[in-house]
């Protein structure tokens, strides 16, 4: 049998969640609160995770985040109430890879379970690297050849999810969320303060890379080259 994670925290509805997953062959671990599935993941290999959004101890895009800035890649269907655009807009920003709005068939949930767990997981590197910059979140550096300098908390959650986009450009709204989770109150500048202080890092390191900024879109890294 296939083992997923489930974090729901409506006891009734996790039951019948659990009992139709089995019913379909795939096994359900079921926790309530976001540390607890921390602390599951770091235990087991699960093949999936589903996750509620509205749990005791926050939204459960913050645990996702938290995945995601760690390079864990597996694949997750957030299973919630908030069904409105940008909600939806928002879980696939944290990295999401399917949002499920409640209510719902069993049938379709499983059926996308499914899906989630034939896709190929991708490992991500424990030190990303992006153009000439190598990122080591352990030691909080980033290297550029025989330069390196330190990163600060966002400035490194930043700078990750930067990196491992390879030059795809990504939301303001995903660069706070990785900085600072969807908990933490972010004043409007603060993302601009944070990709300011990156950019003169790299210039100090003589990087080839440049922070873009893609109007109405977004930020890229990219080689100073691609960037002109």
């Amino acid at each position: 049998m296939s083992r997923i994670l489930l974090v729901e925290d409506h006891e009734r509805l996790a039951q019948l969640v659990c009992a139709g997953l089995a019913t379909a062959g795939i096994a359900a671990d079921l926790v309530e609160r976001i540390d607890a599935a921390w602390s599951a993941l770091q235990q087991v290999s699960y093949g999936a995770l589903i996750l509620d959004r509205g749990l005791p101890d926050g939204d459960g895009l913050v645990l996702l985040q938290r995945l995601r800035g760690a390079g864990s890649s597996i694949p997750c269907l957030v299973l919630t109430a908030r069904d409105a655009l940008n909600d939806r807009i928002e879980g696939l920003d944290a990295g999401a890879d399917d949002y499920l709005p409640k209510p719902f068939a069993m049938e379709e949930l499983v059926a996308r379970v499914r899906a989630l767990l034939r896709r190929p997981v991708q490992s991500e590197p424990l030190n990303p690297r992006h153009g000439d910059l190598m990122l080591v979140p352990a030691d909080g550096m980033l290297n550029c050849g025989e330069e390196n300098v330190s990163l600060g908390a966002s400035e490194m959650q930043i700078m990750l999810l930067l990196a491992r986009r390879r030059g795809e450009t990504v939301r303001r709204s995903a660069l706070e969320n990785a900085a600072w989770g969807l908990s933490e109150a972010v004043t409007p500048n603060a993302v601009d303060v944070v990709l300011h202080r990156l950019r003169r890092k790299l210039l100090a390191i003589g990087s080839n890379m440049k922070i873009v900024n893609v109007r109405t879109f977004g930020y890229a890294l990219r080689e100073k080259s691609e960037a002109q």
